[in-house]
């Protein structure tokens, strides 16, 4: 196969119940500007990717662990201090769930709708 890129990230939509709640979390975690903030679809953007946030009646979010479903995505987002940026999304609204399959090489936390997201060390990181 070529080395050339067929497509690249533009945008990664998750459903939601509240997607401006969801926009503002991911904003204040990531660092990343809002240029889009309604009811219905809300979405963060660091100029390049961006992550969408829509409202879907009824949403449910992901259970962790769940050993009956198979988990359908997590964002792992990389971190200069695990522990750090563990307190800070638990000031943001996000939570720690019992279940660790990382030990203590990464956290997995949970948004403040209950969808995991892990918090991994950079290279030069905890």
């Amino acid at each position: 196969m070529s080395s050339e890129r067929l497509a690249s990230l533009y945008m990664v939509n998750l459903d939601c119940a509240d997607p401006r709640a969801m926009a503002g979390f991911y904003s204040a975690l990531l660092g990343w500007e809002m240029p889009y903030c309604e009811d219905e679809y809300s979405m963060v953007s660091d100029g390049t990717t961006s992550i969408g946030f829509g409202r879907i009646d009824g949403y449910t979010p992901p259970r962790w662990p769940d050993d009956e479903h198979a988990k359908q995505y997590h964002l792992d987002l990389r971190v200069s201090d695990v522990a750090m940026a563990e307190v800070a999304s638990m000031k943001l609204g996000a939570t720690v769930p019992e279940f660790q399959p990382g030990g203590d090489r990464w956290r997995v936390m949970l948004d403040p709708e209950g969808r995991p997201f892990c918090l991994l060390p950079d290279a030069a990181g905890s």
